[in-house]
């Protein structure tokens, strides 16, 4: 099959499965602009499926490091209104939002981390209706990916050079679930799929996961009227939207203060533009009270201190070992597909609709509940082929949840 041909595949893909864009919705696209390819496909579909606009900002990565080289200490301090402004415009329009991911892993390697901690709170501050608008899937959104030459160099370092883009497209492509004659209706059978572990898991109504690999001894306590969740969600129109391409997880919420032991990672987690590598964290009564890292220990630290909220988790998702991703034996040095090839957790905000009635609670009501809340959700590898998981059910009984890395249900 032809590039032109698989290209136009996953940008349908990304419109009608992904996005599900609807007549008269309006499109924002955030993206490198080296994903040009790519957008501009996005972009016709969405027009072809009756986008009333798509608006789209480019990022580059040299003008972004040129930023935190270079700009004044106190400009960090500061965020756009106009920023905020059109993000609450598309919000009160019902539009929806893609984010294209591709940039350089090490981009901001060498960084005062000090500078990085501060641009990431005021954003984040700046912007708290919009990440609750998606947490709480108010808005239609989606991250997928497409390759730049410092992200394939990352992945391919082996390849010659010029061949390292066609290599990532060749990898994106197979996760994404493209390759296929029929992506639409292969998408449709995954989510089903998908659908059907989170619903066995939520008859379940579990009370405690236990983890248990070589590296990770781990207990994780699920609050009361918690939810599993996977793959496609509707937002407040009604209008179901699948926020990630690839997608393998089904998550919920873990109870703020009922997580104790210690993690190991498994895969390298790419942070503000740096690289942490073999890392552990030690948790008491919910909180991060240790960690280590053997590379990008400073990036940890300020992810850590980010706010009193991103000293806790705000999710747990199960990823099998053998997933098609992981099976590909490629590491992406990219969250969006390392975490579809591995279960993972998130430090710090929960996604509210984890918990029964979320989308509609405040943040003292979602407290109550036993949910974290944090300006940061940043999710990190710890899935293994020697992993096992247990499930406590409210009558006391131990049901195995995985086995070596994978489903036992």
């Amino acid at each position: 099959m032809e590039f032109e041909q698989r290209l136009d595949r996953y940008a349908e893909v990304v419109v009608k499965i992904g996005l599900n864009i609807q007549p008269n919705q309006p499109l924002s696209i955030s993206a490198p602009l080296e994903t040009a390819d790519l957008v501009r496909a996005v972009a016709r579909k969405a027009y072809e499926a009756g986008a009333r606009r798509v608006e789209v900002e480019w990022a580059d990565d040299i003008l972004s490091r040129m930023r935190f080289e270079l700009a004044p200490e106190d400009s960090f301090q500061e965020f756009p209104k106009w920023r905020v402004q059109q993000a609450d415009e598309m919000i009160d329009q019902g539009g929806a939002y893609l984010f294209v991911s591709g940039s350089d892993p090490d981009l901001l390697k060498g960084i005062d981390s000090a500078r990085i901690g501060t641009w990431q709170k005021v954003a984040h501050g700046a912007m708290q209706r919009f990440h609750r608008a998606t947490t709480t899937m108010k808005v239609s959104w989606l991250i997928c990916a497409a390759p730049t030459d410092a992200w394939a160099a990352r992945v391919f370092p082996e390849v010659p050079a010029a061949e390292r883009i066609s290599r990532l497209w060749d990898a994106i492509f197979e996760a994404s679930r493209v390759s296929g004659e029929d992506p639409a209706a292969q998408w449709a059978e995954h989510i089903q799929q998908l659908h059907q572990r989170a619903a066995k898991l939520n008859d379940m109504r579990l009370q405690e996961l236990h983890y248990r690999s070589t590296q990770t001894d781990l207990t994780v306590e699920l609050p009361q009227g918690h939810l599993w969740i996977a793959a496609a969600s509707k937002n407040d129109r009604g209008i179901s939207f699948v926020p990630n391409i690839p997608t393998e997880e089904v998550f919920t919420m873990p109870k703020k203060d009922g997580v104790n032991g210690v993690v190991h990672s498994t895969r390298p987690l790419s942070y503000a533009g740096t690289l942490i590598e073999d890392f552990s964290l030690t948790f008491e009564n919910g909180r991060i009270v240790d960690f280590q890292a053997q590379n990008g220990r400073e990036a940890l630290e300020q992810l850590i201190a980010t706010d009193e909220g991103s000293h806790f988790l705000g999710e747990v998702a199960l990823v099998p070992y053998e997933s098609p991703i992981s099976q590909q034996g490629v590491l992406f040095y990219n969250t969006l597909f390392d975490e579809n090839a591995s279960c993972h957790l998130a430090i710090g905000n929960v996604i509210e609709v984890c918990i029964e009635g979320g989308g509609q609670m405040s943040p003292d009501q979602l407290q109550a509940k036993g949910a974290n809340q944090s300006l940061t959700h940043v999710d990190f590898m710890m899935g293994s082929a020697d992993m096992d998981i247990d499930g406590t059910t409210p009558d006391g009984r131990v049901i195995p949840i995985f086995r070596q890395g994978n489903w036992a249900l």
